[in-house]
């Protein structure tokens, strides 16, 4: 157990730290057994009453569900492509409270068992975030639910915050004011906002069609390699499973994008030159096209919207992400604003509301 922690390359530190301090102090017994009528019956002498509701049945659910699905899909065989293969990656994303089950427990049934099992090539271990700095408890009402968050705003919202909040190194803490800002100057300002004015410039005042460019012309050099190096950037956050670092990249181009159109302003130039604004145009919507495409794994009903816009439905390959992925000439959609700007203070007291309105229900 001790070299696997300490030989695996692609273990953070703080699961590396923690299960080697655990080895250290030495490994203890754990209870197997729990006193609830849910689990398995335990097989135990003496423990006919009890159940074993526990981690070590948990982790080896991971294989025992892979066993399922594939004989479920007539292909009983297939699961032990996902295991024993050494090709093959098992990658955990959990909290760093369940290091220990997920670094010693499941590698250590999977030694013990000499079948050649694969041990967990990646445990993505987050720290801890709090709800307005606090612990999240529902007894005491800390926090929001998956119901009461989607009468609050829709679904994206909540992906964007969350990951752009994910405590991948640090612990980080929710509060309203900063779900506030990361809608309102990020997502809104800087990523809706870039998307639609291209978008509604090109619907406007190029008859809804990609305007000639060239990728190669002097000026738009640098513009164009910031766009060729995004997917590589991206890549290497995805490698190391930072998504909170990963979501900041596709912000970051939206936002070299933003300068782009600043600096450029073919709402100018197209007044007296349009082949120059065109030129801007063109290769915004690139920009626009390669958001799209790299916005999938995080945003994807705003993906499939940009999709719709620019691609006319067709879902691009995630290999053309970089590349030029909408030709001159080439028809779009035009396109509602992607989002809107929300408030703290609307929020609390929309949460009260629904809150309030649960509780009378349940006393009804």
């Amino acid at each position: 157990m001790k070299k696997y922690v300490e030989e695996n390359p692609n273990l953070p530190e703080n699961a590396r730290n923690f299960s080697l301090s655990w080895i250290r102090d030495g490994l203890k017994p754990r209870s197997l057994t729990r006193d609830l009528a849910w689990g398995i019956p335990a097989p135990f002498k003496g423990a006919e009453d009890k159940t074993i509701y526990v981690w070590m049945e948990a982790v080896l659910g991971y294989i025992s569900a892979a066993k399922e699905w594939a004989e479920k899909n007539k292909k009983p065989g297939q699961w032990k492509k996902y295991w024993l293969d050494p090709a093959s990656r098992n990658i955990h994303f959990i909290g760093k409270d369940n290091i220990p089950f997920h670094v010693i427990v499941f590698p250590g049934l999977l030694l013990a068992s000499h079948e050649g099992y694969n041990l967990p090539w990646e445990v993505a271990s987050t720290e801890y975030i709090q709800f307005e700095g606090q612990r999240f408890s529902k007894s005491r009402k800390i926090g929001v639910w998956i119901d009461e968050a989607l009468e609050l705003e829709d679904a994206e919202y909540w992906r964007y915050a969350l990951i752009s909040l994910r405590p991948e190194q640090r612990d980080t803490n929710f509060t309203w004011e900063e779900f506030e800002r990361k809608i309102n100057t990020e997502l809104n300002d800087v990523l809706g906002n870039f998307i639609h004015r291209t978008i509604t410039f090109i619907s406007t005042r190029f008859k809804n069609k990609i305007p000639k460019f060239a990728a190669d012309k002097e000026r738009d050099r640098a513009i164009f390699k910031i766009l060729q190096e995004s997917p590589k950037r991206l890549d290497e956050k995805f490698e190391r499973f930072r998504l909170k670092e990963g979501l900041e990249q596709v912000v970051q181009l939206a936002r070299e994008g933003n300068r782009y159109l600043n600096e450029s302003a073919p709402w100018h130039s197209f007044k007296t030159d349009p082949a120059e604004a065109g030129q801007t145009l063109g290769l915004a919507a690139q920009i626009v096209g390669t958001i799209g495409i790299q916005l999938q794994p995080f945003l994807p009903m705003t993906a499939t919207r940009i999709h719709r816009s620019i691609f006319q439905g067709k879902k691009p390959n995630w290999k053309l992400a970089g590349a030029i992925t909408a030709r001159p000439g080439a028809r779009i959609k035009p396109m509602q604003p992607l989002f809107h700007k929300v408030s703290a203070q609307n929020l609390r007291t929309r949460l009260e509301e629904i809150r309030n309105v649960t509780t009378s229900e349940a006393e009804a």
